[in-house]
């Protein structure tokens, strides 16, 4: 089910209590919506947030700190110009001193930063030396679960990153982005989480190669 604006703000007043913060937040809150709706973004928008913060609200209870993964959601695409490469940085940079403005707690802020720039998914994968940590495999599952969405919305996923990119010439485009999917196509497993694998797993391996046997 996809939340509704309504559902995101409330959404956002539990987990900004959660947080201890001072104050509403609703001037941030409402900064982080008007982001999503920036002209450049066919995917990453409210939409996009809103699946992230719907598979959150269903995984809860595996998260030790849920409060903490919802923040990082709210900013992991705060800041988004396709034709730059620092935006996880520039978004976790932002959620940080954000937070610490609201009189977060510095560690909590710190860790929120350090998730957002996890979204770069170039951390080590669950399992391997440096990579146990369970509430960032948790984001980064969810922050990938459009890869096991049902075909018509992975289809529809994979139109809206290339509009995301209209100014890259089409043969450079396929190029870099069949090495993207083939990348996530190789990681066995794709989820690190068991709920979300059992879920998606299947669907994403089925996704990723139809995609990688056709046009891109």
């Amino acid at each position: 089910m996809l939340l509704t604006l309504d559902q995101l703000q409330h959404l956002w007043d539990v987990d900004w209590l959660a947080l201890g913060a001072r104050g509403d937040g609703h001037a941030l809150r409402d900064a982080l919506l008007a982001c999503h709706e920036e002209p450049q973004r066919h995917y990453h928008t409210l939409r996009h947030l809103a699946e992230c913060l719907a598979w959150l609200g269903e995984l809860r209870v595996f998260a030790s700190r849920p409060e903490v993964l919802a923040m990082a959601l709210w900013f992991h695409d705060a800041v988004y110009d396709p034709q730059r490469a620092d935006n996880e940085q520039r978004s976790a940079d932002w959620a940080r001193d954000a937070l610490l403005a609201h009189a977060v707690a510095p560690h909590t802020a710190q860790r929120v930063h350090d998730l957002v720039l996890a979204t770069r998914h170039d951390a080590p994968a669950a399992g391997t030396p440096g990579g146990a940590d369970p509430d960032r495999d948790l984001l980064l599952d969810i922050d990938l679960a459009i890869l096991g969405a049902e075909p018509t919305r992975f289809s529809e996923y994979g139109r809206q990153i290339r509009a995301e990119y209209a100014f890259v010439p089409r043969w450079i485009y396929r190029r870099k982005r069949r090495a993207v999917l083939a990348g996530f196509a190789a990681r066995v497993p794709l989820y690190a989480t068991v709920p979300l694998r059992e879920r998606l797993e299947a669907q994403a391996h089925r996704n990723l190669a139809q995609a990688l046997g056709g046009t891109v």
